[in-house]
């Protein structure tokens, strides 16, 4: 509180009322700020899955019913794919398609998202290659991503790993260093793998709990590998 120059009136409330006083500074004046944060939005967004997972389904099926629009089976469509009812979501995103004039890129790529789920790689593939490549560099990698995993998902292992190791640098998080550690490990390149997962294990610790409980399975498969790694070699 001393540090970020808030209202010192706070200190007489925490001293005086520790617990309470706390749990008030805390919603008053540090969780408005925190709901900015990607990392905490996340987290927030997972523990509210935990508890209620078909909470988001719910309010796009309200959200359906009132009004039968594009935007609206998109939603119905992402709320199925998060709680990995791919097919259904499939259904969703190929309607929200078909009403679409020329099609939608981003409802594209999500229904190709949910294609490679449930194996159906080859077509997911038609659909990236009628993506139009993007302008920035941002949503580049993520088509790229896209592409990466199609291949992965057809046996091409060479040119997925190629587009992981060129997106480990960009991607944001670290799901291109795991999948890339992953596919190392597939093709018994176990000492690069391991250098890709001790690279993953250094960014992991200059997270905290919140950051890294954002993405926490994958966190978890890391370093379960590396401790396999380890154990191999004695180190």
């Amino acid at each position: 509180m001393i540090r970020n120059g808030r209202n010192q009136t706070w200190i007489m409330v925490i001293m005086f009322l520790p617990l309470a006083g706390a749990a008030a500074y805390f919603i008053l004046e540090i969780l408005p700020g925190l709901r900015g944060n990607r990392h905490v939005r996340t987290a927030h967004a997972k523990a509210v899955a935990h508890f209620d997972p078909e909470r988001d389904l719910r309010a796009a099926r309200e959200a359906l019913s009132l009004a039968d629009t594009v935007a609206n089976r998109i939603a119905m469509a992402d709320a199925l794919a998060g709680l990995d009812r791919h097919e259904e979501a499939i259904s969703c995103y190929r309607d929200a398609l078909a009403r679409s004039p020329g099609g939608d890129d981003r409802t594209k790529a999500k229904l190709a998202r949910a294609l490679i789920e449930i194996g159906e790689a080859a077509e997911a593939e038609r659909l990236v290659d009628e993506i139009a490549q993007p302008s920035g560099i941002g949503e580049q990698d993520r088509l790229a991503m896209l592409r990466a995993r199609i291949l992965e998902a057809q046996g091409k292992l060479a040119p997925a790993m190629a587009i992981y190791a060129d997106l480990v640098s960009r991607y944001p998080g670290e799901e291109a260093r795991c999948r890339y550690a992953a596919l190392l490990l597939q093709t018994g390149d176990r000492r690069r793998a391991r250098g890709v997962l001790e690279e993953v294990e250094q960014r992991m610790k200059r997270l905290d709990r919140t950051q890294r409980g954002a993405e926490a399975d994958m966190y978890d498969w890391a370093m379960d590998q590396l401790r396999g790694l380890r154990t191999d070699t004695g180190t």
